[in-house]
């Protein structure tokens, strides 16, 4: 049985090392990793899944705002982003979206963003850490993610400014932060569409972070199963 592919998206440069990381994790768990830049041609065919990592901010002119801050934007990497999300859920591909991952399949399916975090927080600090120093509380004991991680509160990690605000069509919220602010969300209407505000690939020595890539491998290898089935 060949391995399932997953994609990996990012910039056209840099990004290392949490890329390498994903790939550590897809590869530990039997899938072939497949990084994707913004000057790659895009083919759905050439993979089973999808993660779509971290990284700058994303341009607000996405969801119909105006700039509030003036970060470092890259309009070719969420062009690309966008197209990648598209054409995975148009496939049924198994999604795993890591912050800004996840704030992109949030904004590609009508939601918006907080652009700048630091009003929003009222019992926690704005500290950006790679450590697992913050609280995740999961909403939904029927969501898929509580099924992965098996637990009502779990550790995360914070390297973010921007976050969910307008949720996005059909996604449900199934996780947040002590103060309230989203952290994860998945579309249960679909077998895998997953997006995490946290960069579980920092994280991989925790058990339950490393099965969010084990889960993409899992339903990408079982789609690809099914596939083969019938042909």
């Amino acid at each position: 049985m060949a391995k399932p592919v997953i994609a990996i998206t990012g910039p056209e440069r840099g990004a290392f090392g949490p890329r390498f990381l994903v790939a550590l994790a897809v590869r530990w768990y039997g899938g072939k990793p497949l990084q994707i830049r913004p000057s790659d041609k895009v083919d759905a065919k050439l993979f089973d899944g999808v993660v779509i990592t971290g990284g700058h901010d994303i341009d607000p002119v996405l969801y119909a705002a105006k700039a509030e801050v003036h970060p470092k934007y890259d309009a070719a990497r969420d062009e690309l982003e966008m197209a990648v999300i598209k054409k995975a859920e148009a496939q049924t591909l198994p999604l795993l979206g890591i912050c800004r991952g996840a704030q992109l399949l949030n904004v590609s399916r009508g939601g918006s963003l907080f652009q700048q975090l630091t009003e929003q927080r009222r019992h926690t600090s704005h500290r950006w850490t790679v450590l697992p120093l913050k609280t995740l509380c999961l909403a939904d004991p029927a969501s898929g993610l509580k099924r992965i991680f098996q637990c009502e509160k779990a550790r995360i990690n914070s390297l973010h400014n921007q976050a969910i605000d307008k949720l996005g069509d059909n996604l449900q919220v199934v996780g947040r932060d002590l103060d309230n602010i989203v952290q994860a969300v998945e579309d249960p209407g679909r077998d895998f569409v997953l997006g995490v505000q946290w960069h579980p690939e920092f994280l991989i020595f925790l058990r339950r972070q490393r099965h969010l890539f084990k889960a993409v491998v899992a339903q990408a290898r079982a789609r690809l199963e099914q596939n083969q089935g019938k042909q």
